[in-house]
């Protein structure tokens, strides 16, 4: 079903975010609007460009005990995204390093360099158990500053060399230049990728990610991992009242012919600043619907911007929430797939010698041992 976007804006900064609201846990409130002024001016030149900071972290696993994910432990190699995604559900996490969730998440980025030495040694530990590691899951692991860092590549090579499970979620294509590391994993049942497919309006596109890969990069990286033996599952996420919620059926059609096998979706979700993030973005790009957008938005959330509960979070609830489902369950059955993930094999998980600089605390004697 085609529907006519009214794509009105001029904003040419290349940024998803035209405003940096303050951190929510900061005393101080500031309020700027940087890209607005320098697009409206034409001066996109000073436009704020992106800032990495490389930190060293102690640890580089991180544990969860949420029933709505398939997954207990993820890796998170960079903090801040710069495909600069308006609905990114990790933005207000930049709160934490006192940034704001807005423009300072896509440009102040942070590297971790080192994370591939801190998995191997936590791998290395006494008495760990493998399970499925999730790369991806608060920011995108192959963002731009993948293709020059390759913190995510270093990763993989630790996973494939320890027999690891792992599943991936992006949205780039440049997980294509990975696959000599992940079809030999795939083979053993080590590894999966899920690509997530917003849009197939390259404008629209263009608009709500403004840094991350075309969709039709993305069908193509699907195909290609696919025809390389890797499972792949596409995320038509997020779903978006009166914005993309018309091409459920051909986005559903678009990724089976690409050669993904599975499918799941997620809904619109606004935590904390993300509300009044996505309002500013809405009335910038799409003044003619912005309401509308939010009210069935808050008519899934029990009239809420948000509602954060186990089991309601990702789909939300009510009469369109359920219309989405139907539609969703009867688009993946007429293209013969499957919702939901794959599992992993976690039994061929063989750790890697600790590292020299790194060795293994000694065993404390017995009281009256000889």
């Amino acid at each position: 079903m085609a529907v006519q976007l009214n794509i009105r804006s001029k904003d040419k900064s290349g940024r998803g975010a035209a405003i940096n609201p303050h951190p929510r846990f900061d005393r101080e409130r500031r309020e700027s609007d940087v890209t607005q002024g320098l697009s409206a001016c034409g001066d996109t030149k000073a436009a704020p460009r992106t800032r990495v900071t490389e930190e060293a972290p102690k640890s580089i696993i991180t544990r969860n005990t949420s029933p709505d994910l398939g997954f207990d432990r993820s890796i998170n190699p960079y903090r801040g995204c710069e495909h600069g995604c308006f609905y990114c559900f990790a933005r207000p996490s930049h709160a934490y390093l006192g940034l704001s969730p807005g423009l300072d998440f896509e440009t102040q980025l942070f590297a971790k360099p080192h994370a591939a030495d801190l998995l191997r040694n936590a791998l290395s530990r006494a008495g760990y158990e493998a399970k499925p590691m999730a790369l991806g899951t608060n920011t995108d692991p192959y963002q731009p500053i993948e293709r020059e860092r390759e913190i995510t590549r270093s990763i993989l090579k630790v996973l494939a060399q320890t027999r690891h499970p792992v599943g991936i979620v992006t949205k780039s294509d440049l997980v294509t230049r990975d696959i000599d590391i992940l079809a030999p994993m795939a083979k053993e049942g080590l590894a999966k990728v899920a690509i997530s497919v917003t849009s197939l309006d390259a404008k629209l596109s263009r608009l709500m990610e403004p840094r991350a890969p075309t969709p039709q990069k993305r069908l193509a990286a699907i195909k290609r991992l696919s025809d390389a033996g890797i499972p792949v599952m596409a995320l038509i996420a997020p779903i978006i009242p009166a914005l993309n919620d018309h091409e459920i059926e051909d986005a559903v059609a678009a990724v089976a012919t690409a050669g993904a096998k599975r499918v799941n979706y997620v809904m619109l979700r606004l935590p904390h600043e993300l509300k009044d993030l996505s309002r500013e973005w809405l009335e910038r790009h799409f003044p003619d619907r912005a309401r509308r957008v939010i009210a069935m938005v808050r008519d899934m959330r029990g009239g809420k911007d948000y509602d954060a509960t186990w089991g309601r979070r990702q789909r939300g609830e009510g009469p369109y929430a359920q219309v989405i489902a139907a539609r969703m369950s009867l688009a993946i059955k007429r293209q013969g797939l499957t919702i939901g993930s794959l599992p992993l094999n976690s039994d061929l998980f063989r750790p890697p010698k600790r590292d020299v600089a790194s060795p293994r605390p000694k065993r404390q004697l017995d009281l009256f041992g000889a």
